[in-house]
C-alpha cells in the first residue's frame, strides 16, 4: 500500500482497535500565562475562532498569549503610574489618608483596566 502524505512527511500511525490514528504531540510550551492573556484567549475562543484554532494548531498560541501579557501588564503599571502622579496620588496621600489614598488608587486601576481592555485585549 502507498505510504500517505502525513507518513511521507515522517509521521506516524497508532492502531486503536479497527482504526489508525495519528501519534501528533503538540510542542511543549511551559510559559505561565497571565490574567491578561487568559483573558485575551477567553476573547479569542469565543469571538474570533479561526484565528484561535489557528494559533492553536500552529503551536503559536501560548507564545501569543505570553507576549500579549506581557505588553498588556506593562501598559497597565505605565498608566496606573502616570495618572496616579497626574492627580497627585502619592506617597505622602497614602501615611496621611489611606482611605482616601485606596479609593483613588482603585478608581485610577479601574479606569487604566478599562484603557487596556479596548486596546489590548477585546481587539
Amino acid at each position: 500500500m502507498e505510504k500517505s502524505l502525513f507518513e511521507q512527511m515522517g509521521g506516524t500511525y497508532t492502531q486503536v482497535g479497527d482504526y489508525m490514528l495519528p501519534n501528533l504531540i503538540l510542542p511543549a510550551e511551559n510559559q505561565p500565562i497571565g490574567i491578561w492573556g487568559q483573558r485575551h484567549a477567553r476573547y479569542l475562543k469565543q469571538h474570533h475562532r479561526i484565528l484561535y484554532y489557528s494559533l492553536l494548531t500552529s503551536g503559536k498560541l501560548n507564545s501569543y498569549l505570553v507576549d500579549i501579557d506581557k505588553q498588556a501588564e506593562g501598559l497597565f503599571f505605565r498608566l496606573v503610574n502616570q495618572m496616579a502622579e497626574r492627580e497627585g496620588v502619592t506617597e505622602r496621600l497614602k501615611a496621611e489618608n489611606q482611605m482616601e489614598w485606596i479609593e483613588r488608587m482603585n478608581s485610577i486601576r479601574s479606569g487604566v483596566a478599562e484603557i487596556v481592555y479596548t486596546d489590548l485585549i477585546y481587539i
